[in-house]
């Protein structure tokens, strides 16, 4: 009896395992049904193939402007001929390449020259302001056989004791010719639309609107102009004289915001930005940035200083932008031998500091 009691608890404990093995889960289940192959949804429905889209619409990609040197003779450093780089990120639209020594790109407002409310870079690589008045004309280079007058727009802030100013105009007077470069009066900027407005002799002058579209005078065969950009900018050479470079640019909303320029709706205060180079000049040249190119110019700014600022704006101011009726007009006047100066287009300058001070050599 005890031997039957004994062989049915040890049936009943195995028939009890073998039940409770065949219960227990192969695995939780997924509460929201079976899994796809490809894996698992994301509940936003499906991705754009071309990724996420920006909320506040699409950004404008433009890609730094490419420049190059050109492959023929007239690039005298061999190992800048052909070669080819894009804009820096602080001028990417805005550049040109040095194919005399480095074989790089430069933005246009750091050579010799004048950008903004106008800072002015001159001969000998050091910067400088002149403000000089809204509404008026200013010979900026004066020499013998070469002439060049600027015309300041500008905007007096309620606070300001002087006028903000940039250059909306420049005339270059050289023999009989007169060439106007100008920045169009404009409400709303557009990069794509062209801004600038040329003449020669009275003449206008059409550019197609093309990166490297070029026009010449059937009076002047050394005189050329050619577009650097589609709109906008342009290089303006007198061959063996000058090499002048001119963009158009606004002031923005921000920059307006942050200097308290004033800006209104009506008038972006489109200028100019500008570049020299003279090939030949006298030592005689002079003007608010002409005389920094002469050989006894010393220059009696405190290069520790953030803003040097010339003054004697009544030395340089003009009747009109084709005078050449400034104190310090040269044009014309051939009276005495000068020499000739050449070697000035030459120096290159590099700042060993911060700020505007910048230490040049030949």
């Amino acid at each position: 009896m005890a031997r039957s009691h004994l062989i049915f608890l040890v049936a009943a404990l195995l028939l009890t395992a073998a039940v409770t093995t065949s219960a227990q889960p192969q695995g939780p289940k997924d509460p929201q049904g079976p899994k796809d192959p490809q894996g698992p949804k994301d509940p936003q429905g499906p991705k754009d193939p071309q990724g996420p889209k920006d909320p506040q619409g699409p950004k404008d990609n433009k890609e730094p402007k490419q420049v190059k040197c050109n492959t023929g003779n007239d690039v005298k450093n061999i190992y800048c001929r052909g070669v080819q780089a894009y804009c820096p990120a602080r001028c990417p639209q805005s550049c040109t390449m040095d194919c005399e020594k480095t074989c790089k790109p430069v933005c246009v407002c750091d050579r010799p020259g004048a950008c903004g409310d106008p800072r002015f870079i001159g001969g000998d690589g050091n910067s400088f302001y002149f403000h000089g008045r809204k509404d008026r004309d200013f010979c900026i280079v004066s020499d013998s056989d070469l002439h060049i007058n600027a015309h300041f727009i500008g905007k007096r802030g309620p606070s300001m004791n002087r006028d903000f100013t940039w250059i909306q105009a420049i005339a270059v007077l050289f023999g009989e010719h007169r060439l106007y470069i100008g920045a169009r009066k404009t409400a709303t900027w557009d990069d794509d639309t062209d801004h600038l407005e040329i003449s020669f002799d009275g003449e206008f002058v059409h550019l197609p609107e093309a990166d490297g579209a070029e026009w010449m005078s059937l009076y002047v065969p050394t005189l050329k102009i050619s577009r650097t950009k589609t709109v906008n900018t342009v290089m303006i050479e007198l061959k063996g004289r000058f090499k002048i470079i001119a963009n158009v640019v606004p002031i923005t909303k921000e920059d307006s915001r942050i200097h308290n320029y004033g800006v209104t709706s009506d008038d972006c205060l489109a200028h100019l930005d500008l570049a020299f180079k003279f090939e030949v000049l006298t030592s005689n040249v002079h003007g608010v940035v002409g005389q920094t190119y002469r050989p006894d110019y010393v220059n009696k700014f405190d290069v520790r200083k953030k803003m040097s600022v010339l003054g004697g704006e009544n030395n340089y101011s003009t009747s009109s932008l084709f005078s050449t009726d400034c104190a310090v007009a040269r044009f014309g006047r051939g009276g005495r031998a000068a020499e000739l100066i050449s070697d000035l287009a030459d120096v290159k300058c590099a700042s060993g500091m911060a700020g505007p001070g910048v230490v040049c050599k030949k």
